[in-house]
């Protein structure tokens, strides 16, 4: 009798920054798989406010009460990371039908570089569903309080960064 492989997820993003969402599809999924690893994108490209350090220190900090998910930046093919950390299912959230479009192409091009893979989507508490890194981000850089949308050393990151770039 063989044994079964350990099922892991990966959540991936770029978490710039994470959101109270984001922690709600984790503490959701985490007691659906024996490991979870949060896979922080790079992502220079979209200019992120956050540094990568930045970003992998404060999911570590938001989900630390789980044991058996891991956080880890990234700065490759999502392919190849999620066969790297030995994933077996891609975690997606889904916040509205705008959502949809872009994650059904994300989908169909994972099954064709990652065919050994799933993606299982997950829509958000309803209180989560209108929030977005994107606007997080803005909110923050205009001055505004987003301490009911993140994590209070979120908050803070966010409020340093906007002291800095001043």
């Amino acid at each position: 009798m063989s044994v079964s492989p350990i099922r892991t997820a990966v959540y991936p993003g770029t978490f710039d920054p994470i959101t109270n969402g984001h922690i709600d599809l984790i503490d959701r999924a985490a007691p659906l798989f024996e490991r979870i690893v949060i896979g922080v994108a790079a992502s220079q490209k979209k200019g992120p406010a956050l540094g990568l350090e930045k970003r992998v220190a404060l999911a570590r900090e938001a989900v630390a009460h789980h044991r058996h998910v891991e956080v880890t930046g990234f700065d490759s093919l999502l392919a190849d990371f999620v066969h790297k950390v030995g994933g077996g299912v891609l975690l997606r959230g889904l916040r509205a039908v705008s959502d949809f479009e872009y994650e059904f192409q994300m989908a169909s091009m994972n099954r064709h570089l990652i065919p050994d893979v799933e993606t299982l989507f997950m829509t958000p508490a309803e209180q989560f569903g209108f929030i977005s890194s994107t606007l997080v981000r803005e909110v923050a850089r205009l001055g505004g309080d987003v301490s009911s949308f993140v994590p209070a050393s979120v908050a803070r990151a966010l409020s340093e960064a906007r002291e800095n770039a001043d």
